[in-house]
Parts: C-alpha cells; structure tokens; sequence
C-alpha cells in the first residue's frame, strides 16, 4: 500500500513537471509577445548588427525578452541585415522566423532631382545605404567602365519607382540602375530613334534635362524639344535660359539665391553650360529628366518654330514663333507681365 502511495506521489508530480514545463514551453514558444497597439512595426537590422545589439534595439517591443532570447539561442538564431515585420500578437517562434527569413523589399522613388548630391541624399532616406558611400563611390572605375564621365554620371538613372532589399548596398544598388537603364533605352525602340535624330543616348538626356526644365508639368514638351532640335540642326546656339540657370548656380555668389528672371549679367557667365556664349549641347545634365521630356525628345515635334516665351495668359503654357519679330512680341508681353508682378531677378 505504501509502494503504491509513493508510486501514484511520483506520477502526480511528473505530471506537474511536465505540465509546467509544457505551460513554459508554450509561453517561450507560442504565447503572444508583442507589446505595441499597432497592428505591426518594422525592424531595420542594419549590417554589422550583432545578437546582442538585436536584443537591445527590440527589446521595448516585446513582453518578455528573456523569453525570445532562450528560444532564439535554441534555435541559434543570428541576425541578417534587412528590413523585417512584427505582427502585433505574434510569438516568440513567428517573430524569429519572421526575423531569419522574411527580408523585406522598398521601394525606391527618385524624381525631379537636380544633381548628384541630391540624389545621394534621397536615396539614403530610403534604404540603408548612406550618402556618403554612394558619393564615394561615383569615383569607382564602375561608371567609366559603363562610359560615363563624372559630369554625365546622373543620365545612368531613370527616374522611377525601384523595389529593392533595404540593405541593399552601393554596388548592388549602381548594378541595378545600369540594368534599368539598358532596360529604358531597349524598350519601345529608344535607342533606335536616338541613332535616327543623330544624337547618342548621352546626348537626349542632356537635352531632356533641358527640355523638362522649360515646362516641369509636363505641358508643350515634344513642341519645345523640336525648337532646340531646329536650332542644334541649323548650328544656332540653343540659348536655353535654363542652362544659364545652372551655370550660375555653379558660382558662389548664386548658390545661395533663386534666379526667377535671366539677365543679361548672366548671359555673360563664362561657363561651358552657357548657351548664349557656346554652340550646341552643354557637356552634362542640368537636372534629372522626366521620362516624358526623354520621350519628347525622342519624338520632337516636326515644325518651322526657332523661338519659344512662356505664355502670361496661360501659365505653363507657350507662345511659339518662327520668326524672330515674332518672338519679340511674345517675349515684350511676358516682361510686362513679369514687371507687373514686380518679378525683376
């Protein structure tokens, strides 16, 4: 009898070890251990990330952390760069699964950019990459491999949306874009019509870039292309006030200001982005072109018109001529209009 006392003792504590081993394996492995209202956050692990720096920087967005860590060391997880998601209410087993596998993707937007200091900074703002080793690396024999020269670097990037890994870093990312822009000037014949109107692919960006600082909404842009295309054809200086612009905000006593109105003090820049002073294409971009100034370019518009003022009476629109008489006229009304609105720099 007492044997059997002691028997039945035995079982009955086993099974309370075991069941409060089981109740702490479910707790470890499959209770919630979230601790946000959200319906989930995002987790940046950045590269060189180690375990107990992962620890540290999740730590507020969990119940127990002492819970993931024992269940994570079992599973001997380490940490990989990336972006990852935690669902509110998930446990420990989903968020470390979630967490070694699960890198998400970003997308990547850049557009209307200036220059390529500009671009290093939005691009930083998006993934991991910073912007000081994207500059960096626009020193890299990568781009005169691909023949590209440092003033003409910007024409590699088409602007768009880009998925990419957030970790993502320099080299992949410049990969990646000389992809896209061999994809860019392949799809719908690009390069062909480029060859067709006797300009490299270079060269219609350049263009582009002028051509979209004319009209940034988009308005008469293949009409404004066939006026610089006329004039490039019949060896006229392009005298494009927007590579004026450019050319004096390279100078320091500009850098800091807003030209609203071109004068003729900065028609005497002395600089090869000066289309009143230096026949044909300035030798690199002004600005990130649109697509659709590209494609403007690439199907200008065929007509007679050399000149072009914008239109006072319909804002983003222009007045077209042939003739410079013509042009005269349209350009007196838009300096009264600009004199009026007491525009006089």
């Amino acid at each position: 009898m007492y044997l059997k006392r002691i028997f039945f003792l035995t079982i009955f504590v086993g099974l309370i070890l075991m069941g409060s081993f089981s109740f702490y394996v479910y707790q470890v492995m499959f209770s919630s251990n979230t601790n946000f209202s959200e319906n989930y956050i995002y987790i940046y692990i950045k590269s060189g990330t180690n375990y107990s720096d992962l620890i540290e920087q999740i730590k507020p967005e969990l119940i127990n952390i002492d819970h993931f860590d024992v269940l994570a060391k079992r599973k001997v997880f380490n940490p990989k760069p990336g972006k990852y998601i935690i669902k509110k209410d998930m446990s420990n087993n989903e968020i470390i699964n979630s967490l070694r596998s699960k890198n998400l993707t970003v997308d990547v937007v850049f557009n209307n950019v200036k220059n390529m200091n500009e671009l290093a900074g939005i691009i930083a703002k998006q993934i991991e990459l910073d912007s000081i080793s994207f500059l960096d690396f626009t020193k890299d024999t990568f781009f005169k491999n691909k023949g590209f020269e440092p003033y003409n670097i910007l024409s590699m990037y088409i602007p768009n949306s880009y998925n990419f890994y957030w970790n993502t870093d320099v080299r992949e990312f410049n990969d990646r874009m000389f992809e896209e822009y061999t994809k860019f000037w392949e799809f719908n014949d690009r390069k062909i019509k480029a060859k067709k109107i006797g300009l490299s692919q270079k060269e219609v960006m350049i263009l582009a870039s002028i051509v979209y600082e004319e009209s940034n909404a988009n308005i008469d842009l293949p009409r404004i292309a066939g006026v610089y295309m006329n004039r490039l054809n019949n060896n006229w200086k392009l005298q494009a006030d927007p590579t004026v612009k450019y050319a004096a905000y390279q100078m320091d006593k500009y850098k800091s200001s807003v030209i609203k109105r071109v004068l003729n003090k900065h028609l005497k820049i002395d600089s090869a982005y000066n289309t009143y002073k230096f026949y044909g294409l300035p030798p690199g971009l002004i600005s990130m072109p649109s697509i659709q100034a590209i494609d403007a370019v690439l199907n200008f518009e065929r007509h007679n018109y050399f000149f072009f003022a914008a239109d006072p009476e319909n804002p983003g629109k222009h007045k077209f001529a042939r003739t410079l008489s013509e042009h005269k006229k349209n350009a007196r009304k838009l300096h009264r209009y600009l004199n009026k609105k007491g525009i006089k720099k």
